[in-house]
């Protein structure tokens, strides 16, 4: 629709001013007031053709509708009349045709299923509905059935049928267990789109006894469950894969367009067989194909005539293969290709309503009106039916209607209505009034205006109330009264104003335009690798229109960031202090206004501080190919050592070598986490591969090539591209296109057939198969269009054709000239241009604009020399009195034109020569303005004519004040007259400075100024300059002017003494930080005697004083103390104190980027943020005097300093090895203790002791006597190294009498002390407790 019924204005409408002249524009609503237009009924909501309601709820059939006056409704039921007052159930709602059936007080829906058709009618017409087709959703029940188990052996497909009740809608199939647990399913158990549960094959895991169908019901929410199946598995061996599902060879489907097309294979065998689709003679539609089930169904929306075919499914496993065809053919219900639309005509006047529509079969078209058959309606003999079309001629009041279309074949119908409305009304403008539109500039800009009004009304633009209707140019008028400016520019700012005109009278709106600047970033901010720690600043300074209010907003990584106590956002930055790893990322500024934005990125990356040993990644390795595809294949590689710079990225690269053997290209690239990657690849091209690895040093040596894979043979699936029809010659076609990439051939031999035939001409098809990429149609008439089409092939098959184009034969010269060329509303530098515009036809080709030359013939001023250079403007329009603007005009000229109409190549006959003048104008500035001194208190101002006075000179303005900082000081004014060019001066003080302003006068006013500013008062040492002090700032430095050289001689220099020392605190500064003193040191600082200079120049200015200045002046002894990242620097100077800035310039050696600080305080000074181990080139200059500079020095910073002490020199060390140490002495001491309590005795020693429950007896006869605390470990040590009891040589059983332990009455161990037998002799009258290091250490004690 057009732009302004899409801004939502009202309905859209065809508006007809002849039988072929018609445009679409919106038509007033009926609620508009006051209610003026009728309109005939339009229905704007009905429920759905096919409607299924719930019986347990009321039941509402829509249909509501528009018209003035209010339309009635009726309905039919079944096809004949329905009488709602009858039935006391049913109702209508009130303006309104939508029906409410209840059943509160009892009834059943059922009753109520049928096909329903609502009517709304009025004075004007009759509109109708679909016809809607009304059912009671249906839940039935599952019939009783008894089933039995199935038994089946292992290996064996099976399939437990499901056979739902049929309801309505159909219901939702799903499988379940007794527990209500879903069935899991996969590639070898998956359920049919039957509802059929299909075992592929059957494992012994299937034996379950509750496999359960269930059903649910979606209006009635209710599930139905089948009686659950059995199943009993029995072994059996491995088979190949069979069909469940479809049976046989081959199978068919039909499927209506737009809608989607399930194709479903599933296949038993052991193992479990996989399924692959294909498509016979073109590969699959990838956008629209889906692969469901585990790749048993195939799916393809919104399907198409051109995925009619055949479909392969293949069934495939270890012992073989099975396929299975389906032929699909696409039908088609009706659908529009050219819908009715509504149709306002005025009394006589003409107009058509087209319906068409396509469909498979071919749909049949029948007209009624006003719900009738057009052939049963009275006759009309302004009407006239020709097939999809009515054609109305000369059509009177009265004889308003609504027509209906109904497009219909074996598979549904469309039904349309389309009023045709005949009034007559004067123009209407319907949007609001005076809108303010603001738009950027240079952007394309659409002032709208919609209008209405029968007979179609003429609608012009008019700019500020003046001119005669803007088109062409810059402008452009559409037809549906929206006005385009191609280029918004700030001098199209204004009021325009619309106006729409008809014989029954005028209507006219205002839109003002503001036109403002664009919002953009003028410093973006830049990619940044930051230390860890460090502060990273981003730029983001913008610039925009002042009237428009902007934001502007960060994100990090596409989300939005959290501004706080950390990161810091200042009007022109984002300061992210401290930088950390969480804080890397890509970083967006984004600044908006009410009417656009813009946005700039950078990443933040955190390098270590010391990247030198970081470097390229190694090559990948042993590069391999696996899982090879018609199209694809695998390629899985080994990375390489990421050399301490993890790899972000990896590269494939291909080499074929049929096309260009031996260069390889970028394929694709993929993350640096994956090693093993599908490619996809071009048909019959016989691939090579290698890898190449990406850190953030950068790219590796690239791997080894792979092996060769090769590609089969396709038809081409690309189209070729840029397919056109253009003339060469006036008899002549030229069909050109672009041919295939070498990649896109997909086989050898490629061909293209082309297509072509007249359009609009019932002809047959002409067509050509050729190798080249162009193909000349000879003998064609002058300027005709085609219908071309193409299409590749090959030895495998042909290509998709490609989509219809449109060219034209060659055009000729155009016959006829423009006429009545004249102008209006001359101004000094723009006319009014007007014509008479040429019969299209005349053109003989494509009309591209009506050409202007114009040349400037003189000037009237006398004795001017001008350039006669033709120079040309083109205007573009279609209107009958087209007229255009000529802008740019010199003033006070004679000039001359013509005009020629253009089409593509060739240029008509010129029309009469036009002769006007411009008017007078200002003057441009003068040619030059010189400023001298002459003597001490006098300034000499010289000057030329303009180059271009524009009109006759009435003489000069000359505006003069002194400089005197900020202070406005109010300017004096001097008129000259024409002849006068030059201007003396007399000076109150010889040390003032003026600024001048001097431009040129007609009588239309002053024209562009030239400013100038005196200069200083310096003195020319060869003639004219002397320095006085020359150790003063520029702005106060005494430069007296010499006239004479005996003045020059009385002029004595004085010597001039040097600066006294000064104590100064250096300072630490960086770019982006403000710095404090930190220390104190005195300097020495001496300046030596420096003559008067004398300086040979015949003219003062800026370079003058500043060579004047600068000599004498120095800055030498520059020294530097460096760090790791920061360096003391210092210098000496003659420079006044606090009077003079310097910059520091870094010249880093590695890269040669440049870093320039700027200081105004006095040395030393301290400079941060340098990088460690970094070789400098440094130089200090001044700001002032640029050329004033010290010598450069070299140094290098220190590499990064990591602190690394002594660990057996640190206090806390040697503590802990001291309390270590006390431990052990403790520990030493108990054992000590413990062990001199216990001991071997004899008898006789301890016969007065109390006895142990059980004596140990040893090998010589004697006992052994030991303390409960033998028997014990010590606390806190371990029973074993590794803490567990192992039955080791120290085992308890291992000091029994033999391999078993033997317990005494008691319950205690007999042996659990006696020595092993195995022992030496000479060690069994040792004690066992020797062997532990506890004895051990008591031994050696």
């Amino acid at each position: 629709m057009w732009q302004m019924c899409i801004l939502g204005y009202e309905t859209p409408i065809v508006v007809c001013s002849t039988e072929t002249a018609c445009v679409c524009v919106c038509a007033l609503s009926v609620t508009s007031s006051p209610p003026t237009v009728k309109q005939p009924p339009t229905i704007v909501s009905q429920s759905a053709k096919d409607y299924i309601v719930d019986p347990r709820d009321n039941i509402y059939i829509e249909c509501e509708a528009k018209g003035n006056p209010l339309p009635t409704f009726s309905w039919r039921r079944n096809g004949k009349f329905f009488n709602i007052g009858k039935d006391p159930r049913v109702s209508m709602r009130k303006r309104s045709g939508t029906l409410e059936i209840s059943f509160r007080s009892g009834g059943r829906p059922e009753d109520y299923e049928g096909e329903y058709q609502c009517f709304a009618s009025n004075d004007l017409g009759v509109a109708l509905s679909n016809k809607i087709l009304l059912r009671v959703s249906k839940a039935p029940l599952w019939p009783k059935e008894v089933l039995k188990p199935v038994v089946v052996s292992e290996g064996s497909p099976l399939v437990l049928p499901c056979n739902p009740p049929p309801g309505l809608p159909p219901p939702f199939i799903f499988w379940m267990n007794s527990v209500m647990t879903p069935i899991p399913q996969d590639k070898r158990v998956s359920m049919g789109l039957n509802g059929d549960l299909y075992f592929s094959n059957v494992v012994t895991q299937d034996a379950h006894t509750d496999y359960t169908c269930n059903a649910r019901f979606l209006f009635t929410h209710t599930i139905q469950q089948k009686n659950p199946f059995t199943l009993k598995v029995q072994t059996i061996a491995q088979s190949t894969p069979t069909f469940l599902s479809p049976s046989g060879g081959e199978s068919s489907k039909m499927v209506l367009r737009d809608e989607q097309l399930l194709l479903e294979c599933i296949a038993a065998g052991l193992p479990t067989p996989t399924i692959k689709w294909f498509k016979k003679g073109r590969e699959l539609p990838s956008q629209k194909v889906k692969f469901e089930n585990y790749n048993k169904t195939l799916k393809i929306i919104h399907i198409s005539e051109e995925d009619a075919g055949e479909y392969v499914c293949m069934a495939n496993n270890q012992l073989g293969s099975i396929r299975h065809s389906i032929f699909v053919q696409v039908k088609a219900a009706p659908y529009w290709l050219d819908k009715p639309t509504d149709l306002v005509l005025a009394p006589d006047e003409n107009g058509r309503l087209v319906c068409r529509a396509n469909g498979n079969p071919k749909p049949n078209i029948q007209w009624l009106v006003n719900g009738e058959p057009i052939d049963s309606s009275p006759i009309n003999p302004n009407r006239q039916v020709l097939g999809d079309t009515i054609i109305f001629r000369s059509v009177q009041m009265g004889s308003s209607a609504v027509y209906q279309c109904n497009a219909s074949n074996e598979h549904g119908y469309l039904l349309a209505n389309a009023f045709v409305s005949v009034l007559d009304m004067p123009p209407r403008m319907l949007g609001p009034k005076n809108r303010l539109i603001k738009v950027i500039e240079n952007n394309r800009t659409f002032l709208d205006c919609p209008f209405f009004g029968s007979p179609l009304p003429e609608l012009r633009w008019f700019k500020n109330g003046q001119g005669s209707g803007l088109d062409g140019g810059q402008y452009r008028v559409y037809i549906n009264g929206t006005l385009e400016i191609k280029r918004a520019r700030p001098e199209d700012e204004g009021t325009y104003t619309c106006v729409a005109n008809s014989i029954l009278g005028k209507a006219e709106n205002q839109v003002r335009l503001e036109v403002k600047e664009p919002t953009r970033i003028v410093r973006a901010p830049e990619h940044q690798s930051a230390i860890r720690s460090s502060t990273s600043r981003f730029d983001c300074k913008v610039k925009s229109d002042p009237s428009l209010p902007i934001t502007v907003t960060w994100t990090k990584d596409d989300k939005p960031l959290t501004l706080g106590w950390r990161l810091k956002k200042d009007e022109e930055s984002l300061i992210i202090p401290s930088v950390k790893d969480s804080d890397q990322g890509m970083y967006t500024c984004t600044v908006k206004s009410d009417l656009d934005q813009d946005s700039a990125s950078a990443r933040l990356i955190n390098s270590p501080t010391v990247m030198s040993n970081s470097s390229h990644p190694d090559p990948p390795m042993d590069l391999d190919l696996s899982d090879p595809a018609a199209r694809s294949v695998r390629l899985t590689w080994i990375p390489g050592n990421d050399n301490r710079s993890p790899i972000t990225e990896f590269l494939v690269q291909f080499e074929e070598d049929h096309w260009e053997p031996g260069r390889w290209q970028n394929l694709s690239t993929y993350p640096g986490h994956l090693n093993s990657v599908i490619l996809q690849l071009a048909p019959f091209v016989n691939y090579q591969f290698r890898v190449i690895a990406i850190n953030s040093v950068g790219q590796s040596p690239p791997s080894r090539p792979s092996p060769r894979y090769k590609t089969s043979g396709a038809a081409p699936d690309a189209i070729p591209r840029d397919l056109r029809g253009w003339g060469s010659k006036k008899d002549n076609m030229e069909i050109t296109w672009e041919p295939l990439l070498d990649l896109e051939r997909n086989g050898p031999n490629l061909h293209y057939n082309v297509w072509w035939r007249r359009k609009d001409v019932e002809e047959d098809w002409s067509n050509v198969t050729t190798v080249g990429s162009k193909h000349v149609v000879y003998n064609t008439e002058i300027y005709v269009p085609y219908e071309i089409k193409i299409q590749a092939r090959n030895e495998f098959g042909t290509g998709p054709e490609s989509n219809m184009v449109i060219g034209y034969s060659g055009e000729d010269k155009p016959t006829e000239a423009p006429t009545d060329l004249r102008v209006s509303k001359v101004n000094s530098t723009k006319v009014n241009i007007h014509w008479k515009p040429v019969d299209p036809n005349s053109v003989q080709g494509e009309f591209k604009e009506y050409r202007l030359y114009y040349w400037r013939d003189s000037s009237l001023v006398t004795n001017l020399m001008v350039s006669k250079q033709k120079k040309t403007k083109g205007f573009y329009s279609t209107m009958s009195e087209p007229s255009g603007i000529l802008t740019d005009l010199v003033p006070y000229s004679k000039y001359k034109m013509f005009m020629v109409v253009a089409n593509s190549h060739f240029e008509g006959p010129p029309s009469s020569t036009v002769e006007f003048t411009t008017k007078e104008g200002v003057p441009d500035a003068p040619r030059f303005f010189k400023i001298n001194r002459r003597s001490f208190d006098s300034i000499y101002l010289e000057w030329d004519k303009p180059l271009e006075p524009n009109g006759i000179l009435i003489g000069y303005q000359l505006k003069y004040h002194p400089v005197n900082g900020s202070r406005v000081v109010q300017p004096q004014l001097e008129t000259l007259l024409p002849n006068v060019t030059d201007f003396t001066l007399r000076l109150p003080d010889r040390s003032t400075r003026y600024k001048f302003y001097l431009s040129a006068l007609t009588q239309v006013g002053a024209g562009e100024v030239y400013a100038e500013e005196s200069p200083l008062f310096c003195v020319s040492t060869c003639s004219h300059f002397l320095i006085i002090n020359p150790l003063l700032s520029p702005a106060s430095s005494l430069v007296v002017e010499l006239t004479d050289a005996s003045v020059a001689s009385a002029l004595t220099p004085t010597p001039i003494a040097p600066l006294p020392p000064t104590t100064i605190a250096p300072t630490t500064i960086s770019p982006s930080t403000t710095t404090t003193p930190t220390t104190t040191t005195t300097t020495e600082m001496t300046t030596p005697t420096t003559p008067p200079v004398l300086v040979t120049t015949k003219r003062t200015d800026q370079n003058v004083l500043g060579t004047c200045l600068a000599l004498g002046r120095e800055i030498w002894n520059l020294t530097v103390e460096p760090n790791s990242n920061y360096a003391n620097v210092s210098w000496r100077h003659n420079f006044p104190a606090g009077s003079s800035e310097f910059v520091l310039e870094f010249t880093l050696d590695s890269d040669k980027t440049v870093k320039v600080v700027p200081v105004k305080q006095q040395p030393p000074i301290k400079v941060a943020d340098l990088i460690a181990g970094a070789k400098y080139h440094l130089r200090v200059y001044s700001h002032e005097l640029n050329s004033v500079s010290s010598k450069s020095v070299t140094f290098k910073t220190k590499a990064a300093y990591i602190d690394q002490v002594d660990i057996a020199t640190q206090g806390w060390f040697i503590g802990l090895m001291c309390a270590i140490a006390l431990i052990i002495l403790i520990l030493l001491i108990v054992c000590f203790i413990k062990r001199s309590r216990g001991g071997k005795y004899p008898v006789r020693d301890k016969k007065d002791l109390p006895l142990d429950p059980v004596d140990h007896k040893d090998q010589d006869g004697s006992f052994d006597y030991h303390s409960d605390e033998d028997n014990k470990p010590l606390q806190g040590s371990q029973t074993s190294l590794d803490g567990n009891v192992k039955e080791s040589d120290d085992s308890l059983v291992d000091y029994g009498e033999g391999g078993d332990g033997q317990f005494n009455e008691d319950g205690s161990f007999i042996g659990q002390y006696t020595v092993k037998k195995d022992k030496d002799e000479t060690e069994g009258n040792e004690s066992s407790e020797a062997t532990s290091p506890v004895n051990a250490i008591y031994s050696l004690a």
